[in-house]
């Protein structure tokens, strides 16, 4: 196989992976009946809100014939992410770090909730970034606060987990406060999975599940990553007032909960792509985490396993992984995990990989326009060297944008408008 195939290769297998997540193909087979009286009210937050936003008002004005009148909902969508609709409001804000964009919209979204009544259906269409897009910090927590804890969160290397965990405990719409919220309506939430485990308490941080995390676990994870947060969050965190409903709490009685796409159906999708290509797909799982620079080292290696075995295989992962920031550079994991890659690979021939982030952004400044990862061929290091670039020395600043910008090698579909989290392929071609 030559660079230009074997790359053509690893586009189609990204491509597939996000065309499986994608709202026009998830989200019809599972969209509800439109209540008989009421008003149905669509709540959509995430990566994904404008396309599904899209997806469900095109379904239940066209082929529901639904009643315009009895429509009521809005979206908010990272920065990009947008999408026309036809009556209800589409907000694009902040994501990773949240804005006055979101807050509006957040506050638009709770006053809908709030004024449901028996009669209404409230539809929440969620997907991953929903925990920044609907930003409604607690009482007596301004934004800025809230934008300076998510910077330190994010920077600090803690998993997704750990960062839902303290966002649960300093809002007015995460950890089960939406579905609180619309009581006594129908609750039905549809969610596209972003977060190793498919654990629906941390996509978009479960504003309409219970959440079985505590104040004092929130707490905890501040002091484990040596985080010092601003005083009005160190209140919060010990305001028994922000403990989130737990499991058996009335607020969940008429709610229930959908999850309509997961990395794991990606993964069947581009399974199959590669045995008909004639390699065997090595799944290493759809679920990982953990340091960026040391999954792509363990991954070079069984790499270099496979081709001294002769086998022509594709080795795949998902998850979300993390990077711990030394330096001062631009990058995300995905482009992170590529530049550790190609460290660890040291040109070996024969092996190509793809690493990038379903959404169609890693890392960087927020922008729709940031790469969502990069490529590494057998000759990456060998063009970085005839550049003048020290590979060691990006990695070791974090600046895998600047590393991959440089060779060409980024990859950069642009906002896909859903979110399955990563997608990583190597390909060994002996």
């Amino acid at each position: 196989m030559t660079d230009g195939s074997a790359r053509a290769f690893l586009d189609r297998l990204f491509s597939a992976a996000v065309a499986a997540a994608h709202p026009s193909t998830c989200l019809p087979p599972a969209l509800p009946p439109p209540p008989a009286h009421g008003r149905l009210i669509l709540l959509a937050a995430g990566k994904a809100a404008g396309s599904m936003l899209e997806v469900a008002e095109r379904y239940y004005l066209d082929e529901k014939d639904f009643d315009p009148a009895r429509l009521a909902g809005i979206g908010v969508a990272r920065h990009g992410y947008g999408r026309p609709t036809r009556l209800l409001e589409m907000v694009e804000a902040g994501h990773p770090v949240p804005d006055a964009a979101g807050l509006a919209g957040a506050q638009k979204a709770i006053d809908l909730a709030a004024s449901a009544t028996a009669d209404d259906l409230v539809l929440v269409l969620l997907s991953g970034g929903a925990s920044a897009n609907w930003i409604a910090p607690a009482y007596g927590v301004e934004l800025d606060d809230k934008r300076a804890l998510t910077k330190a969160l994010l920077r600090s290397g803690a998993n997704i987990t750990e960062i839902n965990t303290v966002r649960k405990h300093l809002s007015r719409i995460k950890g089960g406060r939406l579905a609180a919220l619309a009581q006594p309506a129908h609750v039905v939430t549809l969610s596209i999975s972003d977060v190793p485990g498919d654990d629906p308490a941390v996509i978009g941080s479960g504003p309409t599940v219970p959440d079985p995390s505590t104040l004092a676990e929130a707490r905890d994870v501040l002091a484990r990553y040596r985080i010092d947060p601003p005083p009005s969050i160190a209140v919060a965190l010990r305001d028994t007032a922000n403990e989130s409903p737990k499991p058996g709490d009335a607020a969940f009685a008429n709610a229930e909960y959908h999850l309509i796409s997961r990395p794991a159906d990606s993964f069947v999708a581009t399974e199959k792509l590669v045995r008909e290509a004639g390699y065997e797909p090595v799944l290493l799982g759809d679920n990982l985490e953990g340091e960026a620079r040391e999954v792509a080292a363990a991954q070079a290696a069984k790499a270099k396993e496979l081709k001294a075995a002769g086998r022509k295989a594709v080795l795949m992962s998902g998850g979300e992984l993390t990077v711990t920031m030394r330096g001062n550079g631009r990058g995300g994991p995905n482009q992170e995990f590529a530049l550790a890659l190609a460290v660890a690979l040291g040109g070996e021939a024969n092996i190509y990989a793809v690493a990038g982030d379903t959404d169609g952004t890693d890392g960087g400044g927020g922008d729709a326009t940031d790469p969502a990862g990069a490529y590494v061929l057998p000759d990456t290091l060998k063009r970085a060297a005839a550049a003048g670039l020290d590979p060691a020395a990006f990695l070791a600043n974090n600046d895998s944008t600047g590393f991959f910008e440089a060779i060409g090698d980024l990859l950069s579909p642009g906002p896909t408008c859903t979110n399955v989290n990563d997608f990583r392929a190597v390909l060994v071609d002996p």
